[in-house]
């Protein structure tokens, strides 16, 4: 979609003002347990024609958007993980190949209520629950973790929301643990399509500059040990 003919989606990008972070995370969890349960979306026409709608409602799109976390950070054997926004992760990766713990923190009960009913099943030693909850209000002890991980929701808030969530991540992790994370990078060809098509789907979409996550990091006592670059995703691993 080129800028010069997408007036209709102007403003769908204005970060508010606001810092009521309980509301917006439950427009996110609202929007995303739909999708787990296969509620139908109703979206303008011209939404529906964008090329980047028609792999979404195929189901190919999502593959291509997801964050290798493990290529960076690849969770040892009797580690403790958590996975923070995890929406069904256990049941998707190979956390039985890597035998690391998996503890999840997720704001849709529809996908908090799947992993905790169907993850024992698949592993009940290595799956250690799934908790409801934001990414800024972690339901965990400090110093807890060798890994936190978060993908796949960063665009979805403000970077001032970002400042707590890595407050909170710091105080979960262990002295020395690793944080992986990707951010949306609005350099990419699709960023502001998909950008578009998420804000249309219920989840609106804030394109920052890389460089403005990166002086957040910094500024939150970070250090970028590892970066790798997606379709549409930027992937950092950080330590505090």
């Amino acid at each position: 979609m080129s800028k010069k003919s997408d007036s209709q989606f102007q403003n769908l990008f204005t970060s508010p003002k606001s810092t009521n972070w309980d509301e917006r995370s439950a427009q996110i969890a609202y929007r995303f347990n739909r999708e787990y349960q296969g509620e139908n979306f109703e979206l303008p026409a011209e939404v529906q024609a964008m090329p980047i709608f028609g792999e979404w409602i195929g189901g190919s799109f999502s593959g291509r958007v997801a964050s290798p976390f493990w290529e960076i950070a690849k969770p040892q054997k009797n580690q403790h993980c958590l996975d923070i926004g995890c929406g069904i992760s256990f049941l998707i990766y190979p956390w039985r190949d890597w035998q690391a713990f998996f503890h999840g923190q997720e704001i849709s009960n529809v996908a908090r209520d799947t992993l905790n009913s169907r993850g024992p099943q698949l592993n009940s030693k290595l799956f250690k629950g799934v908790e409801l909850g934001a990414a800024h209000q972690l339901n965990y002890s400090s110093e807890q973790f060798d890994l936190a991980i978060a993908t796949g929701f960063s665009c979805y808030f403000p970077l001032e929301y970002w400042n707590a969530v890595l407050a909170e991540v710091k105080r979960v992790s262990k002295p020395g643990g690793h944080f992986v994370f990707d951010v949306l990078n609005p350099e990419q060809p699709l960023a502001e399509d998909w950008a578009v098509l998420e804000t249309y789907l219920g989840a609106e979409v804030f394109l920052e500059p890389l460089a403005k996550w990166e002086k957040m990091i910094k500024a939150a006592g970070g250090k970028i040990v590892a970066q790798k670059s997606g379709e549409l995703f930027e992937l950092y691993k950080v330590r505090f």
